[in-house]
């Protein structure tokens, strides 16, 4: 993939927006994250985030996007090595999410062509991570502050969209949204590394449709 002519950044933005909740998926392995996203999608879950720390990320963001192609919008986590931003991208990845935001790593990130989510927690975070470049602001881990915190940023920064991952699961999914949020992170809460490890496959589906149905219609 050429991610300079292939991957319409502010498309994936948009894409992003419209699904609102992401699936950050931190599987042991390729295969079982690969399951775990088929079973996220058949609970109607759009937006998938493979994490770095899983092994065989890039394997499998191509197979994922083999199998799901447009019906999910597909990134790459826990990005904080420059080379990994080509090899997402590479793979079939249309945004990169890093835990946070660094002078060193960002250049790649832009270069690649891919809707960028910095992590932030900070309000001279968030200030750093516009600065270079986030579409998207990722408030991490959100469930320090929690959705009051989220309000409070949005003071100062009204127009920033935020993405706050840690906290959230059904029952405070109308409380981030209200507070301001355009996509929701979602980790363990939605597809945890027990159920992958278990095979647990129907219920990750079961939990995704709960977190699907807690969005506002």
């Amino acid at each position: 993939m050429t991610a300079t002519t292939l991957i319409d950044r502010a498309h994936t933005v948009d894409a992003l927006r419209a699904t609102r909740l992401v699936a950050v998926v931190r599987a042991s392995d390729a295969a079982s994250a690969v399951r775990g996203v088929d079973s996220l999608v058949a609970g109607g879950v759009r937006g998938i985030e493979i994490t770095f720390t899983t092994p065989g990320a890039t394997e499998a963001i191509a197979e994922i996007a083999r199998r799901h192609g447009d019906e999910v919008v597909l990134g790459a986590g826990t990005v904080t090595r420059p080379e990994q931003a080509g090899e997402a991208v590479e793979a079939g990845a249309t945004f990169l999410v890093s835990p946070g935001t660094h002078p060193s790593l960002t250049p790649a990130l832009r270069s690649s062509g891919a809707a960028l989510l910095l992590g932030a927690l900070s309000p001279s975070d968030v200030l750093a991570a516009l600065a270079e470049g986030a579409d998207v602001v990722k408030l991490f881990p959100a469930s320090l502050g929690g959705p009051a915190y989220l309000r409070s940023l949005r003071g100062p920064f009204p127009e920033v969209d935020f993405c706050p991952t840690g906290g959230v699961n059904p029952e405070t999914i109308p409380a981030w949204l209200d507070a301001g949020a355009v996509v929701l992170g979602a980790g363990s809460e939605l597809c945890s590394r027990a159920r992958l490890d278990s095979g647990d496959w129907e219920g990750i589906t079961e939990t995704a449709r709960r977190f699907v149905a807690a969005l506002p219609q």
